[in-house]
């Protein structure tokens, strides 16, 4: 039956989180695969707003599991916040499901992540400061805490010596902080070890015996394609692989059992914090986006770097992952732009590129080509089908399709959960 991954194709913010929840009546389990507490997604749900950081916006469908695969790191502390503050707004969050293989957030990896921004100055990346950086760091070295450690104490004292012993170091002589206590840690994590107990499973078996019953599994990616470690506009990228491949690995799903990978993009572009960005507006127009479209981080508040849609990025974006199809989102923050421009190229030193630059250096010294688009003014949140949208719209969509080299199969025209145009299935391939 259908493994489906829903992958950010930009820089994050793309609204993953509107596109799983239109598909959480109809999927039996969805899947978080990878990240933290460091990205945010809304969702708008009868008129009320939700926001969701660790928690799969499955977790608001009653129909499906919502399960935190291996490949995400937990801050358990802010999961718990987050399920209390759905709980206290009427939202059973007993089903959730979280794998005994990820990793957990301790106390003394937001402090380093937070203080090691500051001691890099001008360098810094931009981070959330939420130790997700540091907690991934741990698990590449093999220092890191899973949630099975919280339960043999003696597993987990030595993990946290072994980490410690690093860590005091750094924090004591480097950065003039204090050292952590072992007990102290073991202390924070017992305060979360038996509220969570009843929800700890083993992921991979729960999902592909889930697909061997013929139940349809979502992958709900985090952050996006040109923040991964690998893909991504490196360094200012973040410290997974929020891509096809690493969903699944987050969610221990084999590759050949995924039926349909759904990028989801923006009809202009966002980023939040450092690093390049062709097509970013500085001007009116720029805010006009970040006004109209919320443009806000769920998790900070900070406003969003704004531009014009990069059809040279979701083109790589599509070789990357593999995309099946594409859900665009917010076409309607559009409305009332006379003309729009679309970059379908870049001049990096006189010389025109048609694909993503191979080097850093080039991409941040790559200036847009633009062709331009007819613009609409009708409001078009009750569009149903594209034959409702403006003809301006239809051919804003048709051209970002063709420039893409991927069909649109979806198309938000609001923030409300029915404000979508559905183009054809997304769970059941055509």
């Amino acid at each position: 039956m259908p493994a489906i991954a829903i992958v950010g194709a930009q820089w994050g913010d793309e609204g993953k989180g509107k596109a799983t929840d239109l598909l959480g009546g109809i999927v039996d389990y969805v899947v978080k695969p990878n990240g933290g507490n460091n990205a945010g997604h809304t969702v708008v749900v009868n008129g009320e707003k939700f926001e969701l950081k660790l928690l799969p916006a499955g977790i608001l469908s009653p129909n499906a599991t919502p399960v935190i695969g291996n490949g995400v790191v937990i801050n358990l502390e802010a999961l718990f916040e987050e399920i209390d503050g759905l709980q206290a707004r009427g939202h059973d969050c007993s089903h959730l499901k979280v794998s005994a293989n990820a990793h957990v957030v301790a106390p003394y990896h937001q402090t380093l992540d937070k203080v090691t921004e500051r001691f890099l100055g001008k360098r810094a990346i931009g981070t959330t400061g939420r130790g997700i950086g540091p907690t991934y760091q741990d698990k590449v070295a093999r220092l890191g805490i899973r949630v099975q450690d919280l339960y043999d104490e003696s597993i987990l004292r030595q993990k946290i010596e072994g980490a410690l012993r690093q860590k005091n170091e750094l924090l004591v002589k480097l950065y003039n902080r204090r050292a952590f206590s072992v007990d102290e840690i073991v202390e924070y994590f017992d305060r979360f070890a038996e509220r969570l107990r009843p929800m700890v499973v083993d992921s991979v078996i729960l999902l592909n015996e889930a697909l061997d019953h013929n139940k349809v599994v979502l992958m709900e990616g985090g952050q996006a394609t040109f923040l991964d470690v690998d893909h991504g506009t490196y360094p200012f990228v973040t410290s997974s692989n929020p891509t096809a491949g690493g969903a699944s690995v987050g969610a221990g799903i084999g590759p050949t059992r995924f039926t349909r990978t759904l990028g989801i993009i923006k009809a202009y572009t966002t980023r939040v914090g450092a690093g390049p960005f062709p097509t970013e507006l500085d001007d009116e127009m720029g805010e006009r986006l970040r006004t109209s479209g919320g443009e806000f981080g769920v998790n900070t508040g900070r406003p969003r770097r704004t531009g014009w849609f990069d059809a040279v990025m979701a083109k790589h974006a599509s070789l990357i992952n593999g995309f099946t199809d594409y859900f665009l989102t917010k076409l309607d923050v559009l409305t009332g732009i006379d003309q729009i421009p679309v970059c379908v190229a870049y001049e990096v030193d006189g010389v025109r590129h048609d694909s993503m630059p191979m080097t850093q250096t080039d991409f941040h010294h790559a200036v847009p080509i633009y062709e331009y688009f007819e613009g609409w003014h009708d409001d078009i949140s009750q569009a149903r089908s594209i034959s409702d949208l403006p003809e301006a719209a239809q051919r804003y969509v048709h051209a970002l399709e063709a420039l893409s080299g991927t069909r649109i199969s979806g198309i938000g025209v609001g923030p409300g959960r029915d404000e979508v145009i559905q183009v054809r299935d997304l769970v059941w391939n055509d």
